[in-house]
């Protein structure tokens, strides 16, 4: 096949008839965060290089391996951004958001770009749905933070998703913590990678989150942050898991996760969907702001993979509402026909209903066997002695039936008629089904 008609390798066309679950699940996602009081941000798809090397890490695999990073024209260097996080703090920053009441809220839905090796629900364009909350220390703000994304998950139909929370302390547990492992990891550093032997000295967490299949073995059998917790980062995460308790939200400690960017400090945590893919992870990063030149203030955040979060609802037959159809088509014979079938489908359109007409020339049957493609509800046959009498016959394309109706205003308070007693007849069988559950 010629390149210029493929898609470039890890990247994903979404069609006409998935759109609308990529509609469904962003639209859930940010309403649901805007009960919680997140607000949506869009920020640019690149940014400054030095943003994601201060605040991802240039340790992380993501900083060393996987960014798309070159120079523009003016010789800058440029990063199109490997997570939504680190853009969202800069715009925070620059734009003052912080000198607001706090905690500021932030939610969004952006498309991400690492270079990786592509494999099923993994694509070095990807996209995600985030969540950013700055100016909020509290151990309840971890656990608000949590509870949305699982509410979103629960919206979406996914309810048997399993939380793993963990703590990775404060910097200054985390030193101790740095010593014990580069102990440990100085008695296997014959085993380790060529990239984690440069991770030992400058960020040994890091190796925890290597993907060699050696270090990763290795890492499994490491000293756990937990144990080397100060006694602020241990009451904070015994205060979280109160919550969490409190809230009835069942969680596993899962002493391994540590996430795989270096901004993150104290409570991280995982949603992890019953084949083992992780479909949402985030957690707390208290020094990012200062890191990138700001006031100290606390921020934490999470953010779902929009590919595999559809992939996974998809294996486990979540519903997802049917994609939008045409409501009346218009089938039209002749010039006036298909000129007044045009007005008309305009002024319906205008009152919000989706109608569509011939654009394209088709014969009768053509068009007839088209409004059946399409899954029209209704068509609507226009031809001369329809003009003249002003009456047309509107057919039910479900059931075949016909019922007469005039060509004028009335067109609209009927089809608005037939649209409500579907949807009271939906919430009939809806409560019906309800009660004989009950």
């Amino acid at each position: 096949m010629d390149m210029i008609t493929q898609a470039p390798r890890g990247t994903l066309d979404v069609l006409p008839e998935d759109s609308h679950k990529w509609q469904y699940i962003e639209s859930t996602a940010l309403s649901i965060a805007q009960d919680f009081g997140f607000r949506e941000i869009r920020t640019p798809v690149f940014e400054h290089t030095n943003l994601f090397q201060r605040s991802v890490g240039e340790t992380t695999d993501v900083v060393q391996k996987e960014m798309y990073t070159f120079e523009d024209k003016g010789g800058r260097s440029i990063t199109l951004r490997p997570e939504g996080t680190a853009g969202a703090a800069r715009a925070a920053l620059e734009h003052g958001l912080l000198n607001s009441a706090l905690p500021v809220k932030v939610s969004y839905v952006t498309s991400c770009y690492r270079y990786e090796k592509s494999q099923k629900g993994r694509y070095r364009e990807f996209h995600q749905f985030g969540v950013e909350c700055f100016g909020a220390a509290a151990p309840q703000a971890d656990a608000e933070t949590i509870s949305l994304a699982l509410l979103i998950l629960k919206s979406l139909g996914l309810e048997n998703v399993k939380l793993h929370i963990n703590s990775i302390g404060c910097p200054t547990c985390r030193a101790r913590y740095h010593e014990a492992l580069r102990a440990y990891f100085e008695a296997h550093k014959d085993e380790l990678c060529g990239t984690c032997l440069g991770r030992l000295e400058r960020n040994p967490m890091r190796i925890l989150d290597c993907k060699s299949p050696v270090c990763h073995e290795l890492a499994a059998k490491a000293p756990v942050m937990i144990d080397y917790l100060c006694d602020n980062c241990a009451a904070h995460f015994e205060a979280v898991k109160g919550c969490l308790d409190a809230a009835e939200m069942p969680y596993e400690l899962d002493t391994h996760i540590v996430r795989g960017l270096d901004y993150y400090t104290r409570t991280v945590f995982e949603l992890v969907a019953p084949n083992g893919l992780v479909v949402a992870g985030g957690g707390r990063y208290d020094g990012l702001l200062q890191e990138l030149g700001g006031v100290a203030q606390p921020g934490l955040g999470f953010a779902m993979g929009l590919e595999r979060l559809l992939m996974v609802m998809e294996e486990n037959g979540c519903h997802f509402p049917p994609a939008p159809k045409c409501e009346l088509y218009f089938v039209s014979m002749g010039t006036k026909a298909v000129q007044q079938c045009f007005a008309m489908a305009t002024k319906l359109r205008e009152g919000g209903v989706a109608v569509e007409c011939d654009i394209v020339g088709r014969s009768l049957k053509a068009q007839m066997k088209y409004a059946d493609k399409l899954g029209a509800r209704y068509t609507v046959v226009v031809g001369d002695n329809e003009l003249e009498t002003g009456v047309a016959q509107l057919k039910d394309m479900t059931t075949g039936e016909s019922e007469e109706i005039r060509l004028d205003d009335s067109l609209y308070t009927t089809l608005y008629r037939k649209s409500l007693d579907r949807e009271l007849a939906g919430m009939t069988n809806l409560f019906g089904s309800v009660a004989e559950i009950g």
